[in-house]
């Protein structure tokens, strides 16, 4: 059983504290103290006083990085043999977590549980008033791959599957109150899966704006979402979605 779900981005080395900086400010949180072997990893801390555990962790990294999940399981032997099953790759097994890659080529990792104490953080309150919160990584899979990584995902998590309101998009949710959930998005063409941070706004022209100012870039501009990119090139979006999860 998955006990909490980590949002990581992975942003390359010579952006990484700008990065940092810009996630830090958009969610409202602060910087741990860098860790790991390399000095690569943080967490964005929501404010102690909200009660609330974090979500969001970044790495930095060689390349151009990009969005992987990491699975909080209270078994990860258990539950590597059970994402091999399905179709999934070994890529490293570390005395305390796993890493993966899914059928189409998305990394993941298993982590132990524990470590997130509390209630998901709730929405942030930009200076306009705009409401936004990070709650969602989405998968661009394509047409291809769709289907076997669809059903790799919805067996691995268990979570309910839900069509979108377009044809292509599908979204994994969890029964349990776990701050991120996952869209799966069908392209139109063949590429490498990749992944994407989503925010819900309570107003993504007010909340791509109040970005914009920060550092990142509008990208594109759709009925319901607008595609922005942050200050390593990394593309986001600020989704039409209540954003105090309702």
């Amino acid at each position: 059983m998955i006990r909490w779900v980590w949002a990581f981005l992975d942003r390359p080395a010579q952006r990484f504290d700008e990065c940092a900086k810009f996630w830090s400010t958009v969610t409202g949180t602060e910087t741990s103290e860098r860790r790991g072997a390399d000095n690569e990893f943080l967490t964005l801390l929501p404010d102690p006083a909200l009660f609330a555990a974090a979500s969001v962790k970044m790495q930095s990294v060689t390349g151009l990085g990009g969005v992987h999940l990491d699975f909080d399981v209270d078994d990860i032997a258990a539950t590597v043999r059970v994402a091999l099953d399905l179709g999934a790759d070994l890529v490293a097994n570390h005395p305390d977590y796993a890493v993966l890659r899914s059928p189409s080529g998305q990394i993941f990792c298993l982590t132990p549980s524990g470590r997130a104490v509390g209630e998901p953080a709730p929405a942030y309150r930009a200076p306009d008033g705009a409401l936004s919160r990070v709650d969602q990584v989405c998968l661009d899979i394509g047409p291809t791959d769709y289907d076997r990584e669809t059903l790799f995902w919805q067996s691995l998590t268990t979570w309910e599957y839900r069509t979108g309101r377009l044809p292509e998009f599908a979204r994994l949710r969890a029964k349990e109150k776990l701050p991120v959930q996952i869209l799966l998005q069908r392209l139109r063409e063949d590429r490498p899966t990749t992944a994407h941070i989503d925010l819900s706004c309570s107003d993504i022209e007010a909340t791509a704006t109040w970005h914009e100012s920060l550092g990142a870039t509008i990208v594109e501009r759709h009925s319901h979402w607008i595609v922005l990119a942050d200050p390593a090139d990394a593309l986001y979006c600020a989704t039409a979605r209540d954003p105090n999860g309702v």
